[in-house]
């Protein structure tokens, strides 16, 4: 199935591996890393994982309120005092100036790990970008502190929407720790799961095995393009900059299947786990998120008709999905089409990798619904 999606164009190459809680039950890798380029596709190829980042991060943030050094309901700003003055964005004059006003109540690390905090990203909510114009800001992926200088949108947890969130909760694990979030993430996660293949910089042997980054005309043709993060980074974004490869992330994925833990190496205790997995917004809808920017996405609406709630780092799906996946399970992706889901209920995993933009692809979404259908099949 996924060798007939390459044979049929729908992408240049694709990773994909799915385990249970014994182990590994699938991993294929099939394709080319660059679209004519003849190198073929390996377990072992590296992606930019984008927002797949964002659990890594949030796990970091737990093992630190894990060990008392961060709080998930006391204010932020008590470890990141540069929260203390932001403000809520409630429009524009006439002159094309930003209307501001205190939040009215202070975000905390359950509001960055739930995305309910106020922070928004420019790709799905025009507002951020015109302030951001306005400022003189630079994109989110530049990894410059002034990126992360834009206001709120609402008032910290009277609403979710997607955005630099957990870029400052990888903010908040640098202050409580002592460490950049990539010496952190790198001794704490990286190391004890040997996740040999993961990092924000690319070492030689990660960039011998790089996949390129392609995008998608109107038409359907793919081509490959030249991309890559900043290897210089002023900050290292927690919410979106990691290389990795399919079976480092997946060592990853099994770790949080099986309450915490992996080969020995205990990450996070197996309550914490279970609190992730969690509906934490209450009945706030979550999930959907509709595109300005359509060269960098789609409209995102995964399941419509079926309510979307949010744990602590991702994505719950209240009710089964038409491939399989139970009730309550997690799942997230990241921008260039890379996606994973976690079922707790029937013990499953699975990561599906593939390197095109804009994200939501429609012929990668067939395809990764197909190879979860498969896998629960």
């Amino acid at each position: 199935m996924l060798a007939s999606g390459v044979a049929h164009g729908d992408v240049p190459g694709v990773v994909a591996l799915a385990a249970d809680r014994h182990g590994i039950i699938y991993e294929g890798a099939f394709g080319e890393r660059q679209l004519g380029g003849g190198t073929e596709m390996t377990l072992d190829t590296v992606f930019w994982i984008a927002s797949m980042t964002k659990a890594l991060t949030s796990v970091a943030a737990l093992q630190q309120v894990e060990r008392g050094q961060l709080s998930l309901d006391t204010p932020i700003a008590d470890v990141l005092p540069q929260l203390e003055k932001v403000q809520v964005l409630e429009g524009f004059d006439d002159g094309g100036a930003p209307l501001l006003r205190p939040p009215n109540r202070p975000i905390t690390l359950r509001h960055l790990l739930t995305h309910t905090a106020g922070f928004g990203y420019d790709i799905w909510n025009a507002d951020i970008g015109r302030y951001a114009t306005h400022a003189g800001l630079p994109g989110i992926s530049e990894c410059k502190n002034a990126a992360l200088s834009t206001p709120l949108l609402f008032d910290p947890g009277d609403r979710w929407e997607y955005g630099i969130n957990i870029d400052w909760a990888g903010k908040a694990v640098e202050a409580a720790s002592g460490l950049t979030l990539d010496a952190y993430l790198r001794q704490n996660i990286f190391e004890p799961l040997a996740m040999r293949d993961s990092g924000f910089q690319l070492g030689p042997a990660q960039r011998a095995r790089l996949v390129s980054m392609h995008v998608r005309d109107v038409d359907g043709a793919l081509t490959p393009i030249p991309f890559e993060m900043t290897q210089e980074p002023e900050f290292f974004m927690g919410g979106g900059g990691l290389y990795s490869t399919g079976p480092d992330y997946m060592r990853f994925l099994q770790m949080l299947l099986n309450h915490g833990a992996l080969n020995g190496a205990q990450i996070l205790e197996p309550e914490t786990v279970q609190e992730m997995f969690k509906n934490q917004i209450g009945d706030i809808e979550a999930g959907v998120m509709l595109t300005v920017i359509p060269a960098s996405s789609l409209d995102h609406n995964p399941y419509p008709g079926m309510p979307i709630r949010w744990g602590l780092g991702f994505m719950i799906t209240t009710e089964p999905t038409p491939h399989g996946r139970s009730g309550g399970s997690v799942a997230w992706a990241g921008l260039a089409n890379t996606y994973y889901w976690i079922d707790a209920a029937q013990g499953i995993t699975g990561v599906i990798m593939t390197q095109i933009l804009p994200f939501v692809d429609p012929k990668v979404m067939q395809l990764y619904g197909r190879f979860e259908r498969a896998i629960y099949h």
